[in-house]
């Protein structure tokens, strides 16, 4: 029993040391962020990181190329980056990429700021602020009634949003001990540099040609992580590329504005099919799903409220159209107020990042043509015939089943009906019918009506 021990304990002690002498590489996960910064990018990350943290990752590295992108994402990101337990690397790649706008935040955000020959950063102004008109030097503004007044207010506004920009990158500058007064330049002179322009003041901490020169420079560099010094050691680490799981990828399709205001439309078509035709199941639940769809997107994109509010309105006033025609003054007003609401649907100057004016256009002329055959169907209809109903059976020509004075049966329409005469009517003579009391029509004889008249 006590050998049997020893030899155990032998067998531990030896494998303990082996494992130190072999310890396990360690791994990096890496992530590809193309494109602007939206719902969809923020949540990508967001997963890579957690996965990359539950993996105990060395660290996280991020190549990215971006043109900017909206601000919740991006502040998203940067809580994110701040508190991770392990260093995130943001790598701008390749040559030709940029870390514009929210990259540039991104950037000075992370553990580590790398890029490539031939990239850039800057521009990070925030996009949503129009340039004010400023006199200059020695001239005199010209004082006008009412005026002064929206200007001074769309002045407040505008330094409110740049200090708040200016302070926030400030802050994270301060953090990573990066150029403080650089990032305030980006942020009110919408300046960029270039990478070597970017090392040499400060503003990133390596030029990388590509990724292995990136692992060979980042071995040995300390990082703070949390308040506490972190040596990288990338001699023998393992790379593992996160890709987008199907999440992401459904994600990224829904939040796009384009995609997000087609799923409105055909869930709103949806509805309005159903509504007009209970029963049909297939337009409503089709349309049920994509207006949800549709709204989902909306509650993580920068949704102006006025501009879905006149969509609405406009498909409103197109409906009223079709069913109370007013010689297409609800129909012109309803096309105006969808198509500018479609247009100021997405709360945001980004480029690339709103409702293009192609899909705009298509949906309209769509729409438009939907109401204009629905128009032409209800006039051509009130033309019509009445087919049904107490009109359609006024004048129909009945014949009669039975010899009788008051009260008799007789066939209109391949239907027997009870019918009332004051004059008496033989099996088979042919009556017209005059009125209708509940289910009895009042007849009288044809060849008396042909000799009254």
């Amino acid at each position: 029993m006590r050998i049997g021990l020893f030899v155990c304990c032998l067998l531990l002690g030896y494998l303990s040391g082996a494992n130190a002498a072999n310890p396990q590489p360690q791994q990096a996960h890496i992530i590809q962020i193309n494109g602007i910064i939206s719902p969809a990018t923020e949540d990508y990350f967001s997963r890579s990181l957690e996965k990359a943290v539950k993996a105990n990752a060395a660290f996280l590295l991020i190549r990215l190329d971006t043109p900017g992108g909206l601000d919740l994402s991006m502040r998203e990101m940067i809580k994110q980056i701040i508190s991770s337990p392990i260093p995130v690397v943001i790598y701008v790649t390749p040559s030709g990429a940029r870390a514009a706008s929210a990259g540039t935040y991104l950037l000075y955000a992370s553990h580590v700021a790398a890029m490539s020959p031939a990239t850039n950063l800057g521009a990070a102004t925030p996009v949503q602020i129009m340039p004010s008109f400023s006199p200059e030097e020695g001239e005199k503004e010209k004082p006008s009634s009412g005026k002064a007044k929206n200007d001074s207010s769309d002045d407040a506004m505008t330094r409110k949003i740049v200090n708040d920009a200016v302070a926030y990158i400030r802050g994270l500058a301060e953090l990573r001990g990066r150029n403080a007064d650089w990032a305030e330049k980006a942020v009110k002179e919408a300046v960029s540099l270039t990478a070597d322009a970017a090392l040499e003041q400060n503003v990133i901490d390596i030029v990388a040609s590509n990724q292995q020169d990136l692992i060979q420079q980042l071995n040995g560099r300390k990082v703070n992580v949390l308040g506490s010094e972190l040596t990288l050691n990338t001699k023998a680490i393992t790379l593992t590329e996160s890709l987008p799981d199907w999440r992401n990828k459904v994600l990224a399709v829904i939040t796009n504005p384009n995609i997000a205001y087609i799923l409105m439309m055909i869930g709103i078509y949806g509805l309005i099919f159903e509504f007009a035709n209970p029963g049909s199941i297939v337009p409503g639940t089709i349309g049920s799903i994509c207006l949800l769809l549709a709204l989902f997107s909306f509650q993580v994109l920068p949704i102006n409220y006025a501009g879905l509010a006149l969509i609405l309105l406009g498909i409103g006033l197109m409906v009223a159209e079709a069913f109370q025609p007013s010689f297409g003054i609800l129909g012109l007003g309803g096309v105006l107020a969808f198509v500018t609401g479609s247009v100021m649907l997405i709360d945001t100057d980004l480029p690339g990042y709103g409702v293009d004016i192609a899909v705009v256009a298509g949906i309209t002329v769509s729409t438009v043509t939907f109401f204009l055959i629905a128009l032409t169907m209800v006039i051509r209809n009130r033309h019509h015939p009445v087919v049904s109903g107490k009109e359609q059976m006024l004048g129909a020509v009945c014949v009669a089943l039975d010899d009788f004075t008051n009260v008799g049966r007789v066939e209109v329409h391949g239907e027997h009906w009870r019918a009332r005469t004051d004059r008496p009517i033989h099996k088979g003579e042919q009556a017209r019918v005059t009125g209708m009391s509940g289910l009895t029509l009042k007849i009288v004889p044809v060849s008396e009506q042909e000799e009254s008249s």
